[in-house]
């Protein structure tokens, strides 16, 4: 994480289906140029207006301080807040009347409630923002940062992170050898990645009945080997995905400080996503 995360403010250029599980909304400017991106899973804080149309007012930011002041201001003009991984990120774009800008993506998963209706305050910007529509962007760093010894990963993850992954297993040194499990609500949301040759990925698409995210990806990573005790564990997800992924991990031999687990939403027993993670 940077010691002087840097706001940085955009307008949305593009925004377009990507699969039946995600959209790609590409964010655009002049403030963008100066985003330091680093790869792999490289994370920010998106801020939204809290209603379309509505002006984006941002929080202060002073050092790495910025959730107080955030939550200091007024109810109605409070930005919307949410986590999410750099998708892409071009430097050398020009706008179009020909300045000198950045462009950025996010990749949003689309969640819907039990009538089938989307639901989620960024999947609903994702799919309605309209061109030139702001948002601000904090920078975060990467949380991918395995020990200098480690000699091979385990990646597992459900859709929700994907960015991440994606962005891992494309920077990831040639030479690398592990596992990659990624679980899918459909087919069609399948990614090619070019992977280093000793890196195995593991494509699961879950039963349309599975009302609980991870789980395929959590019976896939317990049927395989067990990891090296010099691997670097990264499970990532739902939050029961996460730390039973860490859990078994553990058990296989991983010690804890080799391991980085997030859970990035919850679902509750019986009930499907509410919200985009």
């Amino acid at each position: 994480m940077p010691t002087e995360p840097q706001m940085f403010t955009a307008q949305v250029r593009a925004t377009r289906r990507l699969s039946p599980t995600f959209q790609r909304v590409t964010v655009a400017g002049p403030d963008l140029a100066s985003f330091d991106h680093q790869g792999l899973d490289h994370w920010f804080r998106l801020f939204l207006p809290p209603e379309p149309g509505a002006a984006l007012v941002l929080p202060e930011v002073e050092g790495r301080t910025w959730w107080q002041p955030y939550l200091d201001l007024p109810d109605e003009v409070r930005p919307h807040c949410s986590n999410y991984t750099v998708a892409g990120y071009r430097s050398a774009s020009h706008g179009p009347d020909g300045a000198f800008d950045a462009e950025l993506d996010i990749d949003v998963v689309l969640h819907h409630d039990h009538a089938g209706q989307l639901c989620g305050g960024v999947a609903i910007w994702a799919t309605t923002a309209q061109i030139g529509s702001p948002m601000g962007l904090l920078d975060q760093g990467v949380l991918f940062d395995p020990p200098s010894d480690a000699d091979e990963v385990v990646l597992v993850s459900d859709e929700s992170g994907i960015p991440a992954l994606r962005g891992i297993v494309h920077d990831l040194p040639a030479d690398t050898r592990g596992r990659v499990v990624i679980e899918v609500p459909h087919a069609d949301d399948i990614e090619t990645w070019i992977a280093p040759p000793g890196l195995d990925l593991a494509w699961c698409v879950r039963a349309v009945e599975e009302r609980r995210p991870g789980r395929l990806a959590l019976s896939t990573l317990r049927e395989g080997p067990a990891p090296s005790p010099l691997a670097y564990g990264f499970v990532i997800g739902e939050s029961t995905l996460a730390t039973a992924g860490r859990r078994w991990l553990v058990g296989a031999g991983l010690a804890k400080d080799r391991i980085l687990f997030s859970g990035f939403y919850k679902v509750e027993p019986q009930e499907r996503p509410s919200t985009a993670a």
